[in-house]
């Protein structure tokens, strides 16, 4: 199972070897950063390949939603293209299992459409992934970055790792929340209201260098929670726990 499928997506060729990838995307939200890797996935395309794509519902069939932006005069191609393999489907909130996973999503704010945070869980370890998050739409909240909402209090409740929006500094965010993105400090915030055990920084603004983010990792050396700055090729490992207790799992109705 893999979260989202932007540019990065090729990087799963490498794990993968020649193999061809079995399993399901689940897409957070369609900008264009979460989806435009899918054409170039190799691994996508190989004989026996089984792709299925889980979005948002937003009152659209999802190949056509997705086709608005990978077609023609967009894109040379479209979804349809990408291989018998593909199928490509909306997913409301709720908790299901996927490829042997627990999920749970739930929406989030985010600005320029519907927007899922999820959390993932294999019984042992649990991830809860907010890549895009816009929390000052919700109200300032007690430290004035944005609300600590119920959605994204649940997702992140007792995970391993929360890895979670923190484009901004909260110095920078009153200029640029209009992009509708969050700050580092709401994310370690959100860790330590949640219980989380360990904070990834994700969605980096483009313009932060190598030591830039270092130093940003830095300012929470004290934090309650250990903090990490996202990189290419970093590898990390949910600690080894007992599930959380019973959840009652669903599956799409369509059959694959």
């Amino acid at each position: 199972m893999v979260l989202d499928a932007g540019s990065g997506l090729v990087n799963l060729d490498g794990v993968l070897g020649q193999a061809p990838f079995r399993g399901t995307i689940l897409v957070g939200h369609l900008h264009w950063d979460h989806t435009h890797g899918m054409p170039f996935f190799a691994a996508g395309a190989r004989p026996g390949h089984r792709v299925r794509v889980l979005m948002p519902e937003q009152g659209e069939d999802a190949e056509r939603l997705l086709a608005r932006a990978m077609s023609p005069p967009h894109f040379p191609v479209g979804p349809a293209a990408l291989g018998e393999g593909w199928r490509f489907a909306a997913l409301e909130q709720g908790d299901y299992e996927f490829e042997g996973f627990a999920v749970l999503a739930r929406e989030i704010p985010h600005k320029g459409g519907r927007t899922f945070g999820f959390r993932v869980s294999d019984g042992t370890g649990a991830v809860a992934y907010l890549s895009d998050h816009h929390p000052l739409a919700l109200g300032l909240g007690p430290l004035g970055v944005g609300e600590l909402h119920p959605a994204a209090v649940t997702l992140a409740r007792d995970v391993d790792l929360l890895i979670h929006d923190a484009q901004y500094t909260a110095e920078e965010l009153p200029a640029l929340a209009y992009m509708g993105h969050s700050c580092a400090e709401y994310a370690i915030a959100l860790a330590q209201r949640a219980g989380a055990r360990r904070v990834c920084l994700f969605h980096h603004s483009p313009g932060r260098t190598d030591a830039s983010l270092d130093e940003l990792a830095s300012r929470f050396a004290l934090a309650s929670v250990p903090v990490t700055a996202a990189s290419d090729g970093l590898r990390m490992t949910a600690s080894r726990r007992a599930a959380l207790g019973p959840i009652q799992l669903r599956t799409p109705t369509q059959d694959w």
